[in-house]
């Protein structure tokens, strides 16, 4: 007998447990990528804000975002690139500080 409360609790716990995965609830701030780049999810929430969301992901790694593609319909995404700006070197950076001061 006492294994049926156990058995019960494992399926509830899977049934649970596998939701939060399935949906991905890591994806709920719509930017997914890294520091050479990453997409946006397009919808008209953000239409007029992504090159904002997109400086703000590449600011992380002291870069400046590039748009390269956008593709205004559900289910599509706008892709970026995060880049060093011209002139700037990331080897000094690291022995003489960050001067790196971007305008977003």
């Amino acid at each position: 007998m006492p294994l049926k409360p156990l058995a019960l609790a494992a399926l509830a716990l899977a049934l649970l447990a596998s939701p939060v995965h399935a949906f991905g609830w890591w994806w709920s701030s719509g930017v997914q990528g890294n520091d050479i780049g990453g997409i946006i999810s397009w919808s008209p929430e953000v239409q007029h804000v992504y090159p904002d969301i997109a400086a703000a992901h590449c600011a992380r790694w002291n870069k400046v975002a590039i748009i390269t593609s956008v593709h205004p319909w559900y289910g599509d995404f706008i892709g970026f690139v995060c880049q060093f700006p011209p002139g700037y070197d990331p080897v000094k950076g690291i022995y003489y500080g960050n001067p790196l001061r971007v305008r977003y």
